[in-house]
């Protein structure tokens, strides 16, 4: 029950942060590249923090360092911008199918055990997705953005197969963003468009803090401590379930539409993974 529990939680954090972000640039309160500035600035600030007041060590030069900061920069910067032109609904399938994708791919690789009906709740849970997040009418999707958000769900899997080793995870989310700080700041100089900044308002850094230094910083700690508990596949199934918290989060707190579409879909995403994590803790048992 305790994972459940935490699972779910880690969960609500995944999906506060496309709140977040999609209430930050949709009301014009800050640019996309700020928000990514000022989200890795402030998780890395309260994450050291905590380590350092706790007597812990940071793990700066261990192995999986490099691909969790660099992924962890890739991850930041893709899905902020990403949001500038993609609609929400089809930036989180794009996001989230691809680290599913991932996930499945490096639990494989690494010889983790992926079963049928496993493999059938994952299709159940993307089917779900497709029919809630599937454009209607003749809706082009703008392929700059939508390259950004797929930088941003490759970068998102391999973040996360990164943490599956964790020792301690809080100590290893610190020295991940400590080291991904930098990189940050450097990136927005060799992007391949012009993004112009917007003036920022101190709601719109208020959102970046949130989502820096709590959804962020301590939403990707609890992740890792999650993840080497349920395994990588079982991590990339459990996941498609934050574009549908996201969208209900967004009919409740952004006054968005409710649909029979949006209701059926929701039950279809969580049922498939409700019947692939079943199966594996019965097989666990």
């Amino acid at each position: 029950m305790r994972m459940i529990l935490l699972t779910c939680l880690t969960m609500l954090a995944f999906a506060s942060n496309s709140l977040l972000n999609r209430m930050a640039l949709a009301g014009g309160e800050i640019d996309a590249i700020s928000f990514a500035l000022i989200r890795i600035a402030s998780g890395t600030a309260v994450l050291v923090l905590i380590v350092l007041v706790g007597r812990r060590g940071l793990p700066l030069f261990k192995p999986g360092r490099v691909l969790g900061a660099v992924s962890l920069t890739a991850y930041l910067f893709g899905f902020s911008i990403a949001y500038n032109g993609l609609d929400a609904g089809i930036g989180a399938l794009i996001l989230f199918g691809l680290t599913q994708i991932v996930m499945f791919a490096g639990g494989a690789i690494a010889g983790e055990a992926v079963s049928r009906q496993k493999l059938v709740g994952a299709g159940l849970a993307f089917g779900g997705l497709v029919w809630l997040l599937w454009p209607a009418g003749d809706v082009q999707i703008p392929a700059l953005w939508a390259s950004f958000m797929i930088v941003a769900g490759i970068a998102w899997g391999l973040y996360s197969l990164a943490g599956r080793g964790a020792g301690d995870p809080l100590a290893v989310t610190a020295a991940n963003f400590l080291l991904a700080t930098p990189l940050c700041f450097v990136i927005p100089m060799f992007l391949p468009v012009q993004l112009d900044p917007m003036p920022i308002s101190n709601f719109g850094i208020s959102l970046a803090v949130i989502s820096g230094a709590i959804t962020s910083g301590l939403g990707y700690a609890l992740w890792y401590t999650v993840l080497p508990r349920i395994g990588s596949a079982a991590g990339g199934l459990v996941q498609l379930s934050v574009p549908v918290i996201a969208i209900l989060g967004g009919v409740v707190f952004l006054n968005e539409a409710v649909s029979l579409r949006l209701i059926g879909a929701a039950i279809v995403v969580l049922g498939g993974i409700a019947y692939g994590l079943i199966g594996q803790r019965q097989r666990r048992s």
